[in-house]
C-alpha cells in the first residue's frame, strides 16, 4: 500500500472516530429520542451570530405536520452548539473538530434512513434561506410528484448582490441539465427537500467533504429519481462572511465535483 493510501486511510479513520464521538454524545443528551417523519436539518459552522435567528423562524409545523429540527455543529470554537441548544426541541450533533459540509448532510442523511424518516429538509444556518417555506419545498414530495425538491432562486427572487455569483448559477444549471437531462433553474441550492427512500439509495455515494449539492443531485438523477423545483427567496447573509472561499476557487471546486460526479455516474 502506497503512503498516499495509508494517509487516506488514516484520515478517514480519525473521521469516523470524531463522527462516533459526536454520535455518542447525541445519543447520550437525548436517550429516548425518536425522530418526526419530517427532519429539518441545519448544518452550522461557526455561525453564533445567526443560528439563533435561523431557529426563531422556524415553523410550529410543516405543512401541517410535526417535525424535528437538527442542527449538525461542525465543529468551530465559537458558541453555535450552545446556542442552538438553548432552543426547546432542537436537537444538536455536534462535531469536536470540523469535518466538512458534505460530512455533516451525510450524517444527516444516515441518521434519517437508520431512523424512518419519511422526509429530509436541508437549509443554510446563515440566514439566506426562509423557514417558513419548508411546507412548500415538502408539497411535491407528499403529493408523490418528485424525490428530490430544490429551492430555485431563479423561479423566485435573489436579494443577494454578486454578480459573479448569480451568473454561476445560470452557468452550472446549463451544464448540470445538459448532463443529466434535467430542466432545473438552480442546480447549486443547498434549500432543498428530500424523500429519504431516495437517500437510501445514494447516501453510499457520496464521498465530497465540500461542495456537496452537485454530487447528491447528479447522482439521483443519473440513478433514476424525479427532481423538480418551487421559487425561493434568496436573502444575503445575515452576518458574518461565507466559508465558500473567494469566488474563482468556489467556481473552480465546484466544477472539478460536477465533472468528477458526471464522469464516475455516466
Amino acid at each position: 500500500m502506497s503512503n498516499e493510501d495509508l494517509e487516506k486511510r488514516r484520515i478517514a479513520r480519525l473521521r469516523d472516530f470524531a463522527i462516533a464521538q459526536a454520535r455518542a454524545r447525541f445519543d447520550a443528551d437525548y436517550p429516548d429520542f425518536v425522530p418526526e417523519d419530517i427532519v429539518a436539518s441545519i448544518c452550522a459552522y461557526e455561525e453564533e451570530g445567526n443560528i439563533g435567528d435561523v431557529l426563531k423562524k422556524m415553523p410550529g409545523t410543516v405543512a401541517g405536520r410535526p417535525y424535528t429540527t437538527f442542527v449538525v455543529v461542525d465543529g468551530g470554537t465559537d458558541q453555535t452548539a450552545e446556542i442552538a441548544r438553548s432552543f426547546p426541541g432542537v436537537k444538536v450533533f455536534e462535531f469536536p473538530v470540523n469535518l466538512g459540509h458534505g460530512v455533516a448532510l451525510q450524517v444527516t442523511y444516515r441518521y434519517c434512513v437508520e431512523h424512518g424518516v419519511k422526509y429530509v429538509v436541508t437549509l443554510d444556518a446563515d440566514g439566506q434561506n426562509d423557514p417558513q417555506e419548508i411546507s412548500n419545498l415538502l408539497a411535491p414530495l407528499i403529493a408523490d410528484q418528485a424525490d428530490f425538491v430544490v429551492a430555485s432562486r431563479v423561479l423566485g427572487e435573489d436579494k443577494t448582490t454578486d454578480v459573479v455569483r448569480k451568473t454561476g448559477v445560470h452557468f452550472f444549471s446549463f451544464v448540470m441539465n445538459r448532463m443529466t437531462g434535467a430542466n432545473l433553474t438552480d442546480t447549486s441550492t443547498g434549500y432543498r427537500a428530500l424523500r429519504v427512500t431516495m437517500l437510501a439509495d445514494v447516501v453510499d455515494r457520496l464521498t465530497q467533504e465540500q461542495y456537496q449539492t452537485a454530487e447528491l443531485l447528479i447522482t439521483s438523477l443519473k440513478r433514476g429519481w424525479r427532481a423538480s423545483e418551487v421559487p425561493t427567496v434568496w436573502y444575503p447573509r445575515a452576518s458574518g462572511t461565507t466559508k465558500k472561499g473567494k469566488n474563482w476557487l468556489f467556481g473552480f471546486r465546484y466544477a472539478r465535483v460536477v465533472f468528477g460526479t458526471w464522469w464516475r455516474e455516466r
